[in-house]
């Protein structure tokens, strides 16, 4: 997998608080999202590491407000009380310091380290009437349900009328159980045109569908909509709008300082 853990030599190391999460911390992260009370149903730290993902490469920029809630809770429910305890404010710590990460490596180069974890045993974690999983489907699907989740819950990226994001979806849903003939299919042609017979090429393949995701939306994501008057800018000495003969700076612009 990719790693970016030294920084351009022009710059000064990141901070502490602003570093990628280590192993210790993502296992630390895990555990305060499985600790979460019932009824609530939380994401794990995979599928949330597929989720934040899936938040970046959307064409808006989304406030960490509007989509935190749905990591703590698949139904965006509160946790807790209104004031956040110690392990919700830690909790919010880590992802806020995972998501920064993430984007700043997309945004610097293109990639990223996902986090995916390669099962123990072949087919652990499957029920004996289910259809035994290929290992690397099964390793990567976690992650892809979060992304996939992130999109659904935020359709924005779905909605646009582009085929080379369509294209890229399709290519990064493959990992994901096929539902009806024409996902079959689709799954089939790209087992034959980009076959993956490694985690490792999974892994790339995964990375590099964020990535090129990413670039595709960010002239969207960062636009900056122009404001257009609906009439001409009125002068001080223009005369004024409202009819009255005068000028505009000793009738309705009286109070208005000059520019």
């Amino acid at each position: 997998m990719a790693t970016f853990d030294s920084a351009p030599p022009s710059r000064p190391p990141l901070p502490a608080s602003a570093q990628d999460l280590s192993d210790a911390e993502f296992a630390e992260l895990d555990e305060l999202l499985a600790g979460i009370p019932e009824p609530l149903e939380p994401l794990d730290a995979v599928m949330l590491d597929g989720f934040i993902a899936g938040v970046l490469v959307q064409p808006e920029l989304l406030d960490l407000e509007r989509w935190l809630p749905h990591v703590f809770d698949a139904e965006g429910h509160r946790w807790g009380e209104a004031e956040p305890g110690p392990e919700q404010r830690r909790a919010r710590e880590l992802i806020g310091r995972r998501q920064a990460a993430m984007n700043r490596s997309l945004a610097e180069f293109g990639a990223f380290d996902p986090l995916i974890l390669e099962p123990d045993e072949p087919g652990e974690g499957e029920r004996a009437d289910e259809t035994p999983l290929d290992p690397i489907n099964q390793a990567i699907l976690p992650w892809v349900a979060g992304f996939e989740f992130a999109a659904g819950i935020f359709p924005g990226l779905h909605q646009l009328d582009d085929d080379a994001i369509a294209t890229i979806l399709a290519r990064l849903y493959r990992f994901l159980p096929a539902e009806g003939p024409d996902e079959e299919a689709t799954v089939a042609l790209l087992a034959k045109q980009r076959p993956l017979p490694t985690l490792d090429a999974a892994i790339e393949e995964l990375i590099a569908c964020v990535g090129e995701l990413y670039d595709l939306t960010s002239r969207r994501r960062y636009q900056v909509e122009t404001v257009r008057r609906a009439t001409p800018k009125v002068g001080r000495n223009d005369p004024c709008p409202c009819g009255s003969g005068r000028k505009f700076k000793v009738c309705h612009g009286a109070g208005a300082a000059p520019a």
